[in-house]
């Protein structure tokens, strides 16, 4: 079953830069989709169109068949009625790279409010799978802990907890590690590791190829607002065709 779908999607910035070129991604059920390209290759705002932070200037965009943007007459992106996009964006959970913790927050709170103000669920059930989500991350000492009072990874970690406090059938990752040490870095992969191995549906924007070689079914390769290249992980990282992504990858030393 097809969860997510961006068709076409293009995005220009005021000083004329195009930082998506029609961009086309589909994402089954399931599917673990890293993302992975230069500084300024536009996979950044490629996520923030997805997760609807950012609008396109045209294309379409989709969740498990409910459109949430497509092209008018004109050739530019209508968006939704904003109601619907509302039940759209329960669909999907985002990850940031620098946490986006609310920092008068509990732990709890953090990962509780959205679920019972939002949502509008049973504070009993949303309060007991935070339980469950905080012992996952191996963090349930923090529960009653505020953001600066923890390390880099655990306040990653509450807010991989947080994302998934509000059940969404993909979530995206944005870089999830870049503000991290190594050793919380590690810390980090192995958490979305397990959440590939339990059919998580992800795409995940990252810097860290091994990972990316480890953890996901398909790799694309983006480059100056274009896919350059996808495919499976071993192929396009071990044995990429094109010479930009040869050229990319040989850069890391790889």
């Amino acid at each position: 079953m097809e969860v997510f779908n961006i068709k076409q999607a293009s995005k220009t910035f005021d000083n004329n830069l195009d930082v998506l070129q029609g961009i086309d991604i589909s994402v089954s059920q399931g599917e673990v989709v890293a993302i992975i390209g230069p500084s300024g290759s536009g996979k950044s705002t490629l996520l923030r169109c997805a997760t609807l932070l950012e609008t396109m200037d045209s294309g379409e965009l989709s969740y498990s068949g409910e459109k949430a943007a497509w092209n008018g007459p004109d050739g530019k992106t209508v968006y939704a009625p904003e109601a619907e996009l509302k039940k759209i964006k329960s669909k999907f959970g985002l990850v940031f790279q620098n946490f986006n913790l609310f920092p008068h927050y509990s732990v709890m709170k953090n990962i509780t409010d959205a679920p019972i103000c939002v949502q509008k669920r049973d504070p009993k059930e949303v309060f007991a799978e935070a339980d469950a989500l905080l012992a996952k991350m191996g963090i349930s000492d923090k529960a009653d802990a505020y953001p600066y009072q923890l390390s880099g990874g655990q306040q990653q970690r509450v807010s991989i907890a947080r994302a998934l406090a509000m059940n969404p059938e993909i979530l995206f990752f944005d870089e999830p590690t870049s503000a991290l040490d190594p050793e919380l870095t590690g810390e980090i992969l192995r958490v979305i590791r397990t959440l590939a191995l339990e059919n998580m549906t992800m795409v995940i924007v990252t810097h860290e190829i091994e990972f990316a070689r480890i953890v996901a079914d398909r790799v694309i390769f983006m480059d100056a607002g274009i896919i350059i290249e996808e495919g499976s992980a071993e192929q396009l990282i071990n044995n990429p065709e094109n010479a930009r992504t040869k050229a990319f990858l040989s850069r890391l030393q790889l």
